[in-house]
């Protein structure tokens, strides 16, 4: 089983991105997306796999969030 995080690109700085997720920013390989800043990504293994719409990524930050408060 694999998890990817989705998050928002904040900065982009040639193949890399800052990415934020929901607080915590990272930076992570978007050379595998067309991305621009204000996209939401899915991440996985410190790459992003996959552009995502806003809500999509909200509903998962979301679920993340009640997941870690409830452990």
């Amino acid at each position: 089983m694999c998890l990817a995080i989705p998050g928002r690109v904040e900065k982009i700085e040639g193949e890399h991105a800052i990415i934020d997720y929901g607080g915590a920013k990272r930076k992570a390989n978007i050379s595998l997306v067309d991305v621009k800043v204000g996209d939401y990504v899915i991440v996985h293994a410190g790459f992003a796999i996959q552009k995502i719409r806003e809500e999509e990524a909200r509903k998962s930050i979301e679920a993340w969030k009640e997941l870690l408060e409830n452990a």
